[in-house]
């Protein structure tokens, strides 16, 4: 399985004007594994909340998603069920898919009862999982929830961690508006994973199908991107854009070299990150910036290492820079992203002068990405701070998880 993945570099402009001063810099780097029709096998755990306030159309919703899931899995697929409201319930101990009528049948069973405590559930799936550890198998938690779990958020986070390290991968889910954000994107980006905004009872299935599929595409799991500076490169940013916008940050290593996660890697989907650089003046001519170096594991296998020289050009002729359309429109797709974030961040500590000019900005961005949606939901928001109104819960979810999912294709959206 060498060789699997293929590294690209984008400049989002090159070249750079020749001169004294140091230039900002936009740098594009992209994953982008074989394509395969194989599925891998899985070692997939549910776990799933079924307290009182998933009575009625909620639970009704999550039994038929559930099921459709066994479907889905193939006979060598291990898959465990995991029930939590303020107690714990194993419904199925990890197993082979092989009896899905059983396996039916038991979700058949599930009734709604009591309160929320999610660490139960999440530390009963990672024991389920711990069964079935190989490296020839993908580990999935997948994760539902509507509402906030009281009193063990900071035992939920550490035991995200065990899961991490058990090489799991959290697709945390949240139905509704009433269940903590920041909790579920902690969870999920602590393994590499991914959490999203289910409004609906009826989109349940999709969600659950999309968490599926994307788990037995894996190709190669623990990717991580290494790039050696050269000397006064200067990293300010890097946020993943592809499968999902986020902010990776980076981890310093040394002087001139950052790491960042890039999690399991799927088969025939790009994973892109976009790079903020400061670079340093340089007289005209072409220069080494950097070297990508992209580790990443292939199931079964051992850790290949991808590597790429990073050239940019330096020109004396005022008109010879150009623009790459591309890199440039998913940069302005991450500002509408980071616009966003900072405005609710601002909200929320009282600051509304600042909320509402960054949702305005965030507006005029998404106005002019085409989201005119978006940029509608942006504006009232706005508008609602400055009349002294709060912003709704649905409407914050809605708008955050809409401007992650930015740079999605429509027929790639979950």
């Amino acid at each position: 399985m060498a060789n699997t993945v293929t590294l690209t570099c984008t400049w989002g402009r090159a070249p750079l004007p020749a001169g004294n001063s140091p230039q900002a810099a936009y740098l594009l780097i992209e994953a982008q594994p074989a394509a395969t029709t194989e599925s891998v096998p899985l070692n997939f755990c549910l776990v799933l909340d079924r307290s009182g306030s998933m009575q009625g159309a909620k639970l009704a919703a999550m039994k038929d998603a559930t099921k459709r899931v066994i479907d889905t899995l193939t006979p060598q697929d291990i898959v465990a069920i995991v029930l939590f409201d303020d107690t714990v319930q194993v419904l199925a101990p990890a197993t082979l898919a092989a009896d899905k009528d059983a396996l039916k049948a038991q979700i058949d069973s599930i009734e709604e009862a009591g309160g929320t405590a999610m660490s139960g559930g999440l530390q009963a799936g990672l024991a389920e999982l711990q069964k079935n550890t190989a490296p020839d198998r993908v580990g999935a938690l997948l994760l539902l929830t509507d509402g906030q779990t009281w009193g063990d958020e900071d035992r939920c986070r550490a035991l995200a961690q065990d899961l991490s390290a058990a090489g799991v991968h959290i697709t945390a889910l949240g139905l509704g508006t009433e269940w903590n954000e920041k909790l579920l994107d902690d969870l999920a980006e602590a393994t590499g994973g991914i959490s999203e905004y289910v409004a609906d009872a009826a989109q349940i299935t999709t969600f659950f199908q999309h968490a599926v599929r994307t788990a037995q595409g894996t190709i190669a799991q623990d990717a991580r991107l290494l790039l050696r500076l050269a000397r006064d490169v200067t990293p300010r940013a890097v946020h993943r854009v592809l499968p999902v916008i986020a902010n990776l940050g980076y981890q310093p290593i040394g002087t001139n070299e950052v790491a960042v996660k890039l999690g399991n890697l799927e088969a025939g989907a790009t994973a892109s990150v976009v790079v903020d650089l400061m670079v340093p003046a340089r007289a005209a001519g072409s220069f080494r910036i950097a070297q990508a170096e992209l580790h990443y594991t292939p199931l079964g296998g051992t850790e290949q290492i991808e590597k790429q020289d990073i050239l940019l050009a330096f020109s004396a002729d005022a008109n010879a820079p150009q623009y790459d359309a591309r890199v440039m429109n998913l940069v302005e797709k991450v500002t509408a992203f980071k616009l966003q974030t900072r405005a609710l961040s601002e909200a929320e500590a009282g600051n509304v002068a600042g909320a509402t000019q960054k949702l305005r900005a965030a507006a005029t961005r998404l106005l002019d990405l085409g989201e005119l949606d978006l940029a509608q939901k942006a504006q009232q928001q706005a508008t609602q701070l400055e009349q002294g109104q709060a912003i709704s819960a649905e409407s914050q979810k809605e708008l955050r998880y809409a401007t992650r999912r930015l740079t999605q294709k429509l027929e790639d959206q979950p």
